[in-house]
């Protein structure tokens, strides 16, 4: 798999969304020329990487609220995506 590029690396999740969301649409209009919509696929798939990545690291640090029988708080636990 190709490495994401430092620039990308570098954005924050809306940033990389909002461009990965802009390629989307150039591509599906459909009048862009063949060279450009192999870069800018190629430059979406990094986009779609580094953002997955982004959210696996925010779910991992998501934490669920635990509760007694009564509905009070007793702590946290790491959240189940599952």
């Amino acid at each position: 798999m190709a490495e994401i590029p430092s620039d990308i690396q570098a954005m924050p999740f809306e940033q990389a969304l909002a461009e990965l969301e802009k390629i989307v649409a150039d591509l599906e209009r459909g009048d862009v020329p063949l060279e450009k919509s192999i870069t800018l696929y190629e430059r979406g798939d990094a986009l779609k990487r580094h953002c997955d990545r982004l959210l696996k690291a925010a779910e991992a640090r998501v934490e669920k609220i635990t509760t007694d029988a009564s509905g009070n708080p007793t702590g946290t636990m790491p959240l189940d995506p599952a």
